[in-house]
């Protein structure tokens, strides 16, 4: 059967060789590497720390960053595909990228010290120290500047008392990049190191969503943090949501491939079962299906070229990731779930991706900035009247 047709807008003449070269070598190490052992994965709950070395090799930790920090430093559709052919593997996979990338080496690279860049940022290229992201509270999702964590100034350093929830890669980091208020209820960003004094970690167990992912809690008793660890540029609730418009330009990119391998499931399938004596694809309301999914990953792919190319231009805003975010992973939810109807009860099943796509994008659909808040983002440059409260 003739494969199908994913650059219906021939964007690929808009890529260069060295990006499309990018996207292709991710594809072959999720085709080769990732996809013989997700569903086992998934099943077990286990995020996948065996395949930590390899992505390192490949240049897709901090990859935007600058080459004289151990880095890859290409741009950013090419960080984008690699986020999208991730993605089409496991949300887990792209979400510890994303998070080892755009929410930890970048704010040491925007908010550090030189010092803190040399010494952290290579090694973490490597994948020799993992990082994590402490913004979010139990009781302050989408107000972070609601937190609770505190940072109080003393002789050595900063006392740092408070938790975090729902926290990607927590319990493997070897350090966390946690935002506190201050004494004058500014917030800063701070470097917590794996085996501080009271410091721990625990992994987050029985989740439906994200399982081949580790997602933990922070909890901070009177942690003494140096004062060469405090991210000398951050500087209230606009750095750490800096870091959140970096992420959330990976994840634009990332649902577009969940979504990718849901519909090439389901049309290879609807090609493949036959009913009434013909196959299901030459059913008009199968098609139809398929029309919408495809027609939804065309626009998702325009979007996402066009927002990566303002961002290499340095014309990007927060609202135009908002859209791209809110928009594809509502529209890879929607086709995980016509792909599932396609599959009927095949489609349940760990033997194709497609129910696992759908339990991850459920969390996809609500971090880094739920469907809503980035509604009233758009709602905000729209009209020019905040509405979140």
């Amino acid at each position: 059967m003739s494969a199908i047709d994913l650059d219906f807008f021939r964007l690929d003449n808009q890529l260069s060789d060295e990006e499309k070269l990018s996207r292709q070598t991710v594809r072959d190490f999720v085709r080769e590497r990732v996809n013989p052992i997700i569903a086992e994965c998934y099943e077990q709950g286990r995020f996948p720390k065996e395949l930590i070395p390899e992505i390192a090799d490949l240049g897709l930790l901090g990859m935007t960053i600058p080459e004289e920090y151990g880095c890859a430093g290409v741009n950013s559709v090419v960080y984008g595909l690699t986020t999208q052919e991730l993605e089409a593997g496991d949300s887990g996979l792209r979400s510890f990228v994303s998070v080892q990338s755009s929410l930890c080496m970048y704010p040491i690279y925007a908010f550090g010290s030189e010092e803190q860049k040399r010494k952290w940022l290579p090694e973490m290229a490597a994948g020799k120290v993992i990082g994590c992201f402490g913004l979010t509270e139990a009781n302050s999702g989408s107000d972070p500047g609601s937190m609770r964590t505190r940072a109080k100034k003393v002789k050595d350093g900063w006392l740092l008392n408070g938790s975090k929830a729902w926290i990607t890669n927590g319990t493997i980091a070897d350090i966390a990049i946690v935002w506190a208020k201050t004494d004058d209820d500014t917030i800063r960003g701070f470097i917590v190191e794996k085996g501080t004094p009271g410091y721990t970690a625990p992994e987050v167990k029985h989740k439906l969503s994200l399982r081949a992912s580790v997602t933990s809690e922070l909890f901070f008793q009177d942690c003494l943090i140096p004062e060469e660890s405090i991210l000398p540029e951050s500087k209230g609730l606009k750095s750490p949501l800096m870091c959140l418009t970096q992420a959330r330009y990976g994840i634009a990119w990332g649902a577009i491939g969940a979504a990718i391998s849901c519909f090439e499931t389901a049309a290879e399938y609807a090609k493949q079962r036959v009913q009434f004596n013909k196959p299901i694809a030459a059913f008009q309301l199968t098609q139809e299906k398929l029309v919408r999914m495809y027609t939804e990953i065309c626009k998702a792919q325009l979007l996402c070229l066009q927002i990566g190319r303002m961002k290499d231009a340095g014309q990007l805003q927060p609202a135009h990731v908002s859209m791209a975010k809110m928009n594809n992973v509502a529209i890879a939810r929607e086709c995980a779930q016509i792909a599932r109807t396609i599959l009927g009860g095949n489609g349940i099943t760990g033997d194709y991706p497609i129910m696992r796509h759908m339990c991850n994008l459920e969390s996809v659909y609500t971090y880094e900035g739920t469907n809503e808040v980035h509604m009233l983002v758009l709602g905000k440059h729209i009209t020019g009247i905040e509405a979140f409260a």
